[in-house]
């Protein structure tokens, strides 16, 4: 589905990406592990095609398409939507707009997408207050809000960017269960991560990066198991 390969993206004289490469196949969930500033967000937005950063090199296709040099608003109609990090909801919009405005039809045209009252099946909590702006939401609503929006788009592959960030263990143990039913669904995910349990529950592969560069790749077990690769490259143990 999503093939990364050699990538290389910087800003200005400053090089972030050396040579990435990896997947994501269709109907799985593969996480992206790494401490801060290695270089997992520029990674997503080069896919993505926004920029900053400035790709220099490499090749990210998607369904067998280059994305290179498309704009973000192309790569998102060809099935990819993105939940960003921080959120990135609008303030004076209620729930219920942003879920309306973020809606767009199944690609197979067949109406079993998602709408509106599946995500508020998925994330309950949304549905009692569809009715609240987002700057009145708590972070772990505007997160599960960032997805329900995402998955408005009725995406083939949904890139998330740190979705654990910043949210309570209670609200986190939640948001796991619910990634999860997405999983059980179906729903490819790219999930970039520093939180290792959450990765832990949900990949069907992992890719730790270092520096701009992916240094171990293989299975949640495999890196479980693997005391070393946790401490030198996740800070774990």
């Amino acid at each position: 589905m999503l093939q990364v390969t050699d990538l290389h993206a910087g800003y200005a004289l400053a090089t972030v990406l050396r040579g990435v490469s990896l997947e994501v196949p269709e109907g799985r969930v593969v996480a992206l592990l790494g401490r801060n500033g290695m270089g997992k967000t520029t990674l997503i937005r080069a896919i993505m095609g926004l920029a900053p950063p400035e790709v220099r090199g490499g090749s990210v296709r998607y369904a067998g398409q280059e994305l290179r040099g498309r704009a973000p608003h192309e790569v998102a109609r060809l099935g990819i939507a993105l939940v960003p990090q921080g959120r990135r909801v609008f303030r004076s919009l209620t729930v219920q707009e942003h879920l309306e405005i973020a809606a767009r039809p199944a690609p197979d045209g067949n109406g079993a997408g998602w709408t509106i009252d599946r995500v508020y099946a998925l994330f309950p909590r949304l549905a009692e207050r569809r009715a609240n702006r987002g700057g009145a939401l708590s972070g772990g609503e505007q997160q599960m809000l960032a997805i329900g929006r995402a998955l408005m788009s009725n995406p083939s592959l949904l890139l998330m960017d740190e979705p654990s960030e910043g949210l309570a263990p209670l609200i986190l143990q939640q948001l796991g269960d619910q990634l999860l039913a997405l999983k059980q669904a179906g729903q490819a995910i790219f999930l970039v991560e520093q939180n290792l349990g959450l990765a832990l529950k949900l990949a069907d592969s992992v890719y730790v990066m270092d520096r701009g560069q992916v240094v171990w790749q293989g299975t949640p077990a495999a890196l479980d198991a693997d005391a070393a690769v946790k401490h030198r490259y996740l800070g774990v143990g």
